[in-house]
């Protein structure tokens, strides 16, 4: 309820030009707090009982877990929809198109990912192995002023990335109910289109308490067609 009384109020920014301070505040506090996790783990040094053998003891257990990490992988660069969305805002002539300003960034976007995710990936192995829990930052333990003011960036960072999945909702939703149901498209219909929906996933979060174990499930089922089939349509819709 706290993360999402921040939602009913940014979630009335109008588009993805009127978020930019608050994607940019989010990749900022992405980055630091995985430089604090890699760091802190260098730290710590290896620790005196670390294995790096499977967590699961029988063949069908590992083929899961393979399973379910390649899906967790998916899901943490499931950012396709969203990279059409922005491009979609970008200026766009047959002497300029949009892709190339656009192609710049991703390249980049895709560099800080890799500067997020590696490091915390190798060297919390490489100093804890197979008992790293499923945050590293709960592993990490000490010094506890740092590691709280970690789980505090992520906060930020899971607010201004909520904001920046949901604007392409947002939008769809606004859209089906102007051009379907021929509502007029004010700010009150924003305030209560985007205020039901923050009250909804709220609402989905509260009954899912486990959605972490989900997430290698949901990752591969959205990757295919956010990444190959959806493209695709758009372009013969087109």
């Amino acid at each position: 309820m706290i993360f999402a009384s921040c939602h009913f109020v940014l979630s009335h920014l109008p588009n993805f030009n009127s978020i930019t301070g608050v994607s940019f505040a989010a990749a900022t506090m992405s980055l630091t707090y995985s430089t604090i996790a890699w760091t802190a783990s260098v730290h710590k040094g290896v620790q005196p009982d670390v294995q790096y053998t499977y967590t699961a003891s029988t063949t069908t257990g590992r083929v899961f877990n393979f399973f379910s990490a390649l899906g967790d992988v998916a899901f943490a660069y499931a950012g396709h929809n969203v990279v059409l969305e922005i491009q979609a805002t970008i200026p766009s002539t047959p002497e300029k198109p949009s892709k190339g300003p656009m192609w710049k960034g991703v390249i980049f976007a895709y560099i800080v990912v890799a500067l997020c995710y590696f490091p915390v990936a190798l060297i919390g192995y490489r100093m804890f192995g197979n008992s790293v829990a499923d945050s590293i930052l709960i592993t990490l333990e000490k010094p506890r002023w740092l590691i709280v003011a970690a789980d505090l960036f992520v906060v930020i960072h899971v607010i201004g990335s909520h904001q920046i999945y949901a604007m392409p909702v947002f939008d769809m939703l606004e859209t089906l109910l102007v051009k379907k149901l021929h509502f007029t498209p004010c700010f009150r219909l924003r305030l209560i289109t985007r205020t039901l929906y923050v009250a909804f996933t709220m609402f989905i979060a509260m009954l899912i308490p486990f959605f972490g174990s989900l997430l290698g499930f949901l990752g591969g089922l959205v990757f295919a067609p956010t990444t190959y089939f959806l493209p695709c349509i758009m372009w013969l819709a087109i």
